[in-house]
């Protein structure tokens, strides 16, 4: 397996680059390394729970000057989707301040009355009284679109419910699952990154810590797939796994010592 054609990597945040609060020291390592040998590294995370400019911020205190432009996030990707297919909607949504704020930035209204849509992201704002009244909502038969499907999201606590959780506790009450799912494995985020910085196929890799959303998305874009294991999934999980990456790495060290 060789790297050498590789000009851009996709990398995953929670998990793969940062765990919480806390970068891994082997990421700064490869970022200097990406850099010096004029590659380009971007993210591409499924959290929709923030937006471009807090994760650059979030980033800069870690010691990574990366701009926000670097940086495309589900919940991006979801207002992107909704827009090119709905125009501009009413949406009732399970998602942070941030996440509305992303919505309304393409034109959508945050409505809590007479919506067009349900929209679930990794809502940490959650309440009962929101996931009731979806819930309400999607027995009527409201269009559901989810950000992205995780059912875990890292932290230095350890696994915290992600909104593959929620979407499951909706399901158990309404029998309803996501008519679309917009984040990775959709490889229709991998075509908008293609689009935006204009590389082809064989010189991209994407890098991430879970098999059924990272490595997945790289399967369906026919990329080179890296698994790290700093993140959710284990090398047990691995050999359970039907999802197999083409490289498996311990940290994004070991891939600047390939470059």
């Amino acid at each position: 397996m060789t790297l050498e054609r590789i000009k851009l990597f996709v990398l995953d945040m929670d998990g793969t680059f940062y765990l919480g609060n806390r970068v891994f020291p082997s990421s700064l390592v490869f970022a200097d390394r990406i850099r010096r040998t004029g590659r380009k590294f971007v993210f591409l995370t499924n959290n929709s729970s923030k937006g471009p400019e807090e994760y650059a911020e979030k980033l800069k205190k870690m010691g990574v000057n990366i701009g926000k432009d670097d940086i495309f996030t589900s919940g991006e990707a979801t207002a992107m989707y909704i827009l090119k297919e709905y125009g501009r909607s009413r949406i009732f949504l399970l998602g942070t301040f941030s996440l509305s704020k992303i919505f309304e930035n393409f034109g959508h209204l945050i409505v809590e009355d007479d919506p067009q849509m349900v929209v679930l992201g990794f809502d940490t704002t959650l309440t009962y009284e929101k996931l009731k009244k979806a819930c309400l909502l999607l027995r009527k038969g409201l269009l559901y679109i989810a950000t992205h499907p995780d059912i875990n999201c890292p932290s230095e606590e350890g696994l915290i419910p992600d909104a593959g959780s929620f979407i499951s506790a909706i399901k158990a009450s309404t029998g309803r699952e996501p008519d679309f799912i917009v984040g990775k494995p959709n490889p229709m985020m991998i075509e908008m990154l293609l689009n935006r910085y204009g590389f082809t196929k064989d010189q991209v890799a994407i890098v991430g810590d879970r098999l059924y959303t990272d490595i997945k998305l790289g399967k369906n874009s026919n990329i080179l797939t890296i698994l790290v294991l700093t993140g959710e999934t284990t090398l047990e999980d691995l050999k359970n796994s039907d999802v197999r990456p083409d490289l498996v790495v311990r940290d994004l060290g070991e891939i600047a010592k390939m470059l």
